[in-house]
């Protein structure tokens, strides 16, 4: 019989609005709840969200009630190598971090590093994020493992971390398709017929501004089309407003702020085209949703994104204003490239399963355990 394993995860991405560490944590979270052979623990190293943890995870996993503060935490497991999680759990095999940080633990460690952008792209981070790859060396040189969502991020890890190239595992996220919506309901909400649609926080790494410059090419030839950017200002967002503003069709650009699930579900749907112009990537859950929903994508070259994405989007080269235009304009206007982008989409989604990535990691789970025994 194959032995329990007790495992903590870190649950503190189920805190806020879910981005893509959210979902993630979320869908392996509730996998691992169902499964008869773990006993599965959740923490949160936030002093602000104490007391909320319970409501927040799925059935099958137990909160840890014992407040947590990240900053301070933080830097004593950088620094000083403590305190210990099982201060807060009891024993435990396994702990995993999937935001980037493990703590210090008696058994097994892995952390879930899903992109780079703190080592490649240090001047669109900000100060929290800078200090992951510190974190990222120290629970290293505590014998944690890493996991990552893609093969190209898992050998930029190799290249940059002082680590046993055999202890990064990449195992591709699962997706979750997007709920059926009403395209009219979509259209609605963007006051148009016919739109592009960006989705996610503003913030440096996404190019939007990049975006709203291209749109404005394409809408020099297209009378009716809209760009429509759905989600909140994250920081840097004064570059985006500053390029709309700047726009000859500034007044064809919607700016919407973060819309519930119902919402978003119903405005991919009714989307013309999905575009991701984003400069750095470690996986991309956007593109695949939108795929999902059976919208085309244009997207870039940048990160783990050609990898993802495989041939069933157009992709351009990240910070290429023109060439993001070019692609944008021949998909408005050539049905035929869209039905293709659409049938090559619905086949690249079924490469993507919850289920599949979750049995994957449990497998990791007892691969980093025994290798500590």
């Amino acid at each position: 019989m194959t032995p329990r394993l007790r495992v903590a995860v870190d649950a503190t991405p189920l805190f806020g609005p879910r981005t893509g560490v959210g979902v993630y944590t979320s869908e392996v979270l509730r996998r691992l709840g169902e499964t008869e052979d773990l006993e599965v623990m959740a923490y949160a190293a936030t002093w602000r969200g104490r007391g909320r943890l319970a409501e927040l995870v799925p059935d099958g996993v137990r909160p840890v009630g014992r407040p947590m503060a990240a900053r301070p935490l933080r830097a004593a497991w950088s620094r000083v190598g403590g305190p210990p999680i099982e201060w807060w759990t009891g024993p435990v095999d396994l702990v995993h971090g999937p935001n980037y940080v493990v703590p210090p633990t008696r058994g097994g460690a892995l952390v879930s590093v899903h992109d780079l952008t703190p080592v490649r792209y240090p001047e669109l981070c900000t100060r929290d994020t800078l200090a992951f790859p510190g974190l990222i060396q120290a629970a290293v040189d505590r014998g944690a493992w890493v996991h990552t969502g893609s093969e190209f991020v898992a050998e930029e890890i190799r290249e940059h971390f002082d680590i046993d190239p055999a202890r990064v595992v990449a195992i591709h996220d699962g997706l979750t398709p997007l709920s059926p919506a009403d395209p009219a309901r979509g259209r609605a909400i963007a006051g148009a017929d016919r739109y592009i649609l960006a989705l996610g926080t503003v913030e440096p790494r996404k190019d939007l501004p990049g975006l709203v410059r291209a749109f404005d090419l394409v809408a020099e030839n297209d009378a009716d089309v809209r760009l429509v950017v759905a989600g909140p200002d994250g920081w840097g967002a004064e570059d985006f407003h500053a390029a709309v503003a700047a726009a000859a069709r500034r007044d064809r650009v919607v700016r919407l702020d973060w819309v519930d699930d119902p919402d978003r579900d119903a405005l991919v749907h009714g989307a013309t085209l999905f575009a991701y112009p984003s400069r750095y990537e470690g996986f991309g859950f956007p593109p695949l949703e939108a795929m999902s929903a059976g919208v085309p994508v244009v997207a870039t070259t940048a990160g783990s994104l050609p990898e993802v994405l495989g041939d069933a989007a157009v992709l351009v080269p990240a910070g290429d204003v023109d060439a993001l235009a070019d692609a944008l304009g021949h998909l408005l206007v050539d049905e035929t490239a869209r039905e293709r982008c659409r049938t090559a989409g619905f086949e690249q989604v079924q490469r993507y399963s919850w289920d599949d990535a979750v049995d994957r990691l449990i497998a990791l789970y007892r691969r980093v355990v025994h290798s500590g025994r």
